[in-house]
């Protein structure tokens, strides 16, 4: 894979990540952000931002940085 093709396919994954897609379940909510990212999931927990409830997980990205993802409940 190129380069420029492969900084595309970065680009639209990381896209995909911030759209507000919510999950049912916090299970779900994990193995959609493993499934996107091809992480390893580090913790991941319900809180409650601004009266609602959200995913928060807490992932090891590929390039060994780590990310944490809000999805919503």
């Amino acid at each position: 894979m190129t380069l420029i093709a492969r900084h595309a396919f970065i680009a639209c994954c990381l896209l995909a990540l911030a759209l507000p897609v919510s999950a049912a379940t916090l299970k779900e909510a994990i193995e959609q952000v493993e499934r996107e990212t091809r992480g390893k999931v580090l913790a991941a927990d319900t809180i409650r931002t601004r009266g609602t409830l959200v995913y928060r997980i807490k992932v090891l990205m590929p390039d060994g940085r780590v990310r944490i993802f809000q999805i919503p409940a």
